[in-house]
């Protein structure tokens, strides 16, 4: 028996052990592979939930529910109101940990009327590897890792996608809205719709993965992959990009010359507020 089929049968008979489960739903490769598993396992007994604000794209919105249909898992749209804390909104590097404690807290008052147990989420070993202050809030709300029960890595969970013809196999990672905002600059709900539209327009220009970090002054700093680098230095990509991020409010637009890459403003995070926010300090 292959590596890959004993860890999906580890983790099927993890979540099967879980009992009435209610996923964190994302529509991300990980909970999908977690939301698959779970219908898989407990069938009924699994339900998906979604979390729906202003720092979530539409898009993304839209790919949860097409994939939970794709599934047959019980799907669940609820509403969070993360920009009504002042903590989130101040994102001084933990507004991630106020994010998730809003998103489980909301998950467990649905518990009782869905008659579910317990909360998972998809995170995978190599996320305890990464600064992941929603990682305390889990373990805060008791919320379980199956991916991480089961030692999947994140090529474990794409290879398994493949293999159950999840179309998110090879989907690039889509963090929140806020992520994009630079600690220290505040969190609001036009600052993401300005951030949405503006990698709305990269991706109209053939880029899957993509990023604009907004920045203090209101600057936009532009991620793409470094093989489109000398594309988009090009005078008539770049100057209609300019153009266009500066009708949406951005004041000054940049190329970060390093290209795309994921988490780049972590190194901006206080270390004192990773110590903080570590679930190993818990």
């Amino acid at each position: 028996m292959d590596t890959l089929t004993v860890k999906r049968d580890r983790l099927l008979k993890v979540l099967h052990g879980l009992g009435k489960t209610a996923v964190a739903f994302s529509g991300g490769i990980d909970s999908t592979v977690v939301a698959k598993a779970a219908h898989l396992a407990l069938g009924d007994n699994a339900v998906a939930v979604t979390a729906d604000s202003p720092s979530v794209p539409r898009a993304e919105i839209a790919d949860a529910r097409r994939l939970a249909e794709q599934i047959g898992i019980r799907h669940i749209i609820v509403s969070t109101e993360e920009f009504a804390d002042p903590d989130y909104v101040r994102n001084d590097g933990s507004r991630c940990y106020f994010c998730k404690t809003e998103l489980y807290s909301r998950i467990e008052t649905l518990l009782p009327g869905l008659d579910m147990a317990v909360i998972c989420s998809g995170a995978n070993l190599d996320d305890q590897g990464d600064y992941r202050p929603g990682l305390t809030a889990a373990a805060e709300h008791g919320v379980r890792h199956p991916l991480q029960e089961a030692s999947f890595t994140k090529a474990d969970v794409r290879a398994l996608a493949l293999a159950w013809d999840l179309p998110t196999w090879d989907k690039p990672a889509s963090p929140c809205l806020s992520s994009r905002i630079a600690p220290g600059v505040e969190a609001t709900v036009e600052r993401t719709a300005r951030v949405e539209a503006a990698e709305e327009y990269l991706h109209g220009l053939g880029l899957r993965e993509c990023r604009v970090r907004l920045h203090e002054g209101e600057l936009a700093r532009v991620e793409v992959p470094a093989s489109e680098l000398v594309r988009f230095a090009a005078p008539d990509v770049r100057d209609g990009l300019v153009r266009r991020l500066k009708e949406l409010g951005f004041r000054f637009v940049t190329l970060d010359l390093e290209g795309f890459r994921s988490g780049s403003l972590n190194t901006l995070v206080n270390l004192e507020i990773k110590r903080l926010y570590s679930p190993t300090s818990l």
